[in-house]
């Protein structure tokens, strides 16, 4: 039996730095398909897990990226994928939601082999995170209506090296969970 998680990367974030300008306006795109991503996994009982820059502050926690993220200049990208009590949280120093963090021990414990992939930045953090998985054997879904980008040409040839590349299922959010 398959079992599914949603991995929210890097949506809270207080879109303080230089390339925010060029993502905003992907992110509030992608935001609807995220928020249903959401939705959907937890009406099915899935293990939402965000995996989320600390921005270089080694002493934050979760809940303090989180209230950074809700007062900066564009908290309604935030708000409406607030993590939930039931929710995971890792936090992840570079693009990959693997590298450094435990992850794949949270995956392993929970039972996880598939994982639907949402969030920012498609060419960046979603891309590494998929070919992590890839190599860990983990099936992968990318929501592709559910992640940003900062360069259009560059997510859209990220999307099809995960596709192509890394045997990832491309799809709309509506048909993410198997």
């Amino acid at each position: 039996m398959v079992t599914s998680a949603l991995v929210v990367i890097d949506m809270l974030n207080a879109y303080d730095h230089e390339d925010a300008d060029a993502l905003v306006p992907s992110v509030a795109r992608a935001l609807p398909a995220v928020v249903d991503l959401l939705a959907e996994a937890r009406d099915r009982d899935l293990p939402v897990i965000y995996a989320n820059d600390n921005f270089g502050k080694w002493r934050s926690h979760h809940g303090e990226i989180l209230d950074v993220a809700l007062t900066g200049p564009h908290a309604d990208l935030v708000e409406p994928v607030r993590p939930d009590e039931s929710a995971y949280f890792v936090v992840k120093a570079r693009h990959s939601v693997f590298y450094e963090t435990p992850l794949a021990y949270l995956l392993g414990s929970l039972g996880v082999d598939h994982l639907v992939l949402c969030g920012q930045v498609t060419e960046q953090c979603v891309l590494y995170s998929a070919l992590d998985a890839h190599i860990r054997s983990l099936s992968v879904t990318v929501a592709r209506d559910a992640v940003a980008h900062i360069h259009q040409d560059l997510a859209d040839a990220a999307l099809r090296m995960m596709e192509i590349n890394m045997s990832a299922r491309v799809v709309p959010a509506a048909g993410a969970f198997l």
